[in-house]
């Protein structure tokens, strides 16, 4: 239940989940080209542990969280196009993690009806990931071969679908049998178990030993390298994602042994940071949720009080899907 009370989760210092904690806020005001908002569910995301543990550098304290929905309850001067009442979403705000919040008007989108509160809390972030990286970062074509890791998490179970009804073959990466079934059941054509294969064999055995086109690899340091293996000369490593560490490249002529590939290492802050792309991806991810090309599994909810819960969760790969937090 929303308490009367404002509250947020607030990072005084990062570290470990613990850090987390649920503290009251003053009611938060609109400043101008900003607006007030009462949040009805907050998105998990990777980004957020991140943040929280230092590996973002983060000014202390601050409110964790970069994704929500929720409904309008304040404007402040300058805003236009938007009214009291209206249900909206957002993706890269910091400050998500709370039961009230101001955020900038020109990043809320409006959820269209037939899309609940908790569905578009649950994609915005990851789904306008797999938009940009799917539509922009690599214009994915019909016929073409990729290759996703973490394909029972939240990004990979929105962008695995969404592939597949663009055409494209998907081999996904998965760490269980149980993530594997998840992963068939959501778009991928061939699923490899890297806890027991050796993913980039398996990829050139399944393309007869040509490559896939792209590898869209959120996971990091434990799999780049062999990622460049399973790539067709000329093909895009997409690193979008440091959930096992930070990759570095000590020797760039790694690429060119391996078949002059690319790399590229993109955020949504550059690819969305124009309105009207915002505008656009959002148009388009909801549309095909709203089509059923994609069908989004949200696993778990935790409440906002438990957010340190969520996060260890998160971090212990005990989750597939979306995870939200309700306030």
């Amino acid at each position: 239940m929303m308490s009367a009370q404002p509250q947020a989760i607030i990072v005084h210092k990062t570290g470990g989940p613990d850090v987390l904690t649920l503290e009251p806020i003053e009611p938060p005001r609109p400043g101008p080209g900003q607006v007030g908002l009462r949040q009805t569910a907050i998105g998990l995301n990777f980004v957020d542990t991140y943040q929280r543990s230092g590996l973002y550098p983060m000014s202390t304290p601050f409110v964790a969280g970069n994704e929500g929905a929720g409904v309008i309850t304040a404007l402040g001067e300058g805003v236009e196009g938007l009214a009291v009442g209206d249900r909206v979403a957002y993706q890269g705000q910091v400050g998500a993690y709370a039961t009230h919040r101001v955020a900038a008007a020109e990043r809320m989108v409006p959820i269209p009806d037939g899309i609940s509160d908790q569905t578009a809390a649950a994609i915005m972030l990851k789904g306008l990931t797999a938009y940009y990286l799917l539509f922009m970062t690599w214009p994915l074509a019909a016929g073409e071969t990729i290759l996703w890791h973490a394909a029972a998490g939240g990004t990979g179970l929105l962008a695995t679908q969404w592939a597949k009804a663009l055409g494209a073959t998907v081999i996904g990466t998965v760490g269980s049998e149980e993530k594997a079934a998840l992963a068939r059941a959501h778009g991928c054509d061939h699923v490899i178990n890297y806890s027991t294969e050796d993913f980039a064999t398996r990829v050139r055995d399944i393309t007869g030993g040509r490559g896939v086109d792209v590898v869209y690899d959120g996971v990091g340091k434990a799999t780049f390298e062999r990622s460049l293996d399973c790539l067709r000369p000329r093909g895009l490593m997409v690193s979008f994602g440091n959930a096992s560490g930070v990759v570095t490249i000590p020797d760039i002529t790694l690429l060119s042994r391996k078949g002059s590939l690319y790399v590229t290492r993109p955020t949504g802050a550059h690819y969305l940071n124009q309105r009207s792309d915002l505008l656009a991806g959002a148009a388009k991810l909801f549309a095909a949720v709203a089509s059923g090309a994609i069908a989004v599994e949200i696993s778990r909810s935790f409440p906002l009080a438990d957010a340190a819960d969520a996060h260890r969760a998160l971090e212990n790969r005990e989750t597939t899907g979306s995870v939200i937090l309700i306030p």
